[in-house]
């Protein structure tokens, strides 16, 4: 173990990558990756010469700065393309998912209308899709909303037979942000490549965020949402964040070269701590289908312990909820109410968010604790002491007073 200053270098043992970890004294572990994650240090020096010295606007044309700026861009929609084995003029740089979602799903429709007037989604998308459709009916359009599973997927054929001549779009997400459900996505598009129906996923925790993909060919036009200098093929006005966007470019560089072992690592930090969570406590629910998900997110509903109980006793791992963009919210979240979670277990649950950084140290020290502490708090419960005494809560009538 090795002290310098006031961060802590601790070297773990058999040899997993990023075993050398850099913690910051008195600063919780990180384990909410679905909400943010931190900047890999060699997409940080991608960025600092566009934050320090060429720092011209790209869409300045007549000027050694503004062409240096252009390039950088230009050289970053390339390597987000070759991430998706698109062509870099489909690439469209945007402020992030949430734009890219309002442009695509709103875009789509305003531009089809009132020929088309309908859209299929799911009611386990994100907010930013939800609203924007349920903006949308406002205007007139009809959208359905597929219902899921209990593993968090839906079926193909509901999807199928949801589709009319008047469908222009379908939206469904890659990877769910709270659950990690991965959809069908490949079978998804089949199906509307087959009917003739535009296909939208949001792919932010599939990837990234800061960029949309629109194919050329077929051509799928889109409504620009906002107005300005016609900047991004005139879809998304407003001047590009050159640092930001060479930073999403070294990000997908560095993700299409690695991508293979990241998956690998999570399934490994996954599966040691599901293995020491299911070793040490019962009546532990996952949320969503425990296969066809992404093994870096892990939602757990802990039976007869208050989920914001629990996020209280382990102050010193920085976890959530749910998703970042309703955590504000006392209502259980749509999505699990969604996959037919009980409301009791819906207020139970946690979602464990593993990233690139995360050690093996800490998925061991977290899971402790979390056993620790769920123990703690089922032993304060009456509810458990009922259940151990072999009593169905479920059966018991509740008087009111």
């Amino acid at each position: 173990m090795i002290i310098q200053g006031n961060r802590k270098l601790s070297n773990l043992a058999d040899n997993d990558k990023f075993s050398l970890k850099h913690e910051e004294i008195g600063r919780p572990l990180y384990f909410d990756a679905q909400a943010t994650t931190p900047v890999d240090p060699r997409v940080l020096d991608a960025m600092l010469p566009y934050l320090v010295s060429y720092h011209g606007n790209p869409h300045s044309r007549t000027h050694t700065y503004g062409w240096e700026s252009e390039t950088a861009v230009e050289k970053a929609r390339e390597q987000v393309a070759n991430l998706i084995g698109a062509d870099p003029k489909e690439i469209i740089f945007t402020s992030g998912a949430t734009e890219s979602n309002n442009i695509s799903v709103k875009g789509v429709a305003h531009f089809y209308a009132p020929r088309k007037k309908h859209i299929v989604t799911t009611q386990i998308e994100h907010k930013c899709v939800l609203d924007s459709c349920r903006a949308l009916e406002g205007e007139g359009f009809k959208i359905t909303y597929l219902p899921v599973g209990q593993n968090g997927i839906i079926n193909l054929q509901e999807l199928e037979d949801a589709l009319t001549p008047e469908t222009s779009l379908v939206s469904v997400m890659t990877v769910n942000n709270e659950i990690g459900v991965k959809q069908p996505i490949s079978e998804i598009g089949a199906i509307c490549k087959r009917k003739k129906v535009f296909f939208h996923t949001d792919a932010a925790q599939a990837l990234g965020v800061g960029a949309l993909f629109i194919r050329r060919r077929p051509r799928v036009r889109v409504e620009p949402i906002q107005s300005g200098g016609g900047q991004e093929r005139g879809m998304r006005s407003g001047t590009v964040p050159t640092p930001l966007v060479v930073g999403l470019g070294a990000a997908c560089e560095i993700a299409e070269r690695e991508m293979k072992y990241d998956h690998a690592w999570m399934e490994k930090l996954s599966k040691r701590f599901l293995d020491k969570m299911y070793s040490k406590l019962t009546h532990v629910i996952r949320n969503g289908d425990p296969e066809q998900s992404y093994a870096g997110c892990i939602n757990l509903s802990f039976a007869y312990v208050e989920g914001e109980s629990l996020l209280m006793a382990l102050k010193d791992v920085a976890l959530s909820s749910g998703s970042a963009c309703t955590s504000a919210s006392l209502e259980p979240s749509y999505v699990l109410r969604a996959i037919g979670t009980d409301e009791d277990l819906a207020h139970s649950s946690i979602r464990f968010g593993l990233g690139r950084f995360t050690t093996m140290d800490e998925v061991d020290y977290t899971a402790e604790k979390t056993i620790k502490h769920v123990l703690r708090l089922r032993e304060m419960s009456p509810l458990w002491e009922m259940v151990q005494e072999g009593v169905d809560i479920k059966t018991i009538k509740w008087s009111q007073h």
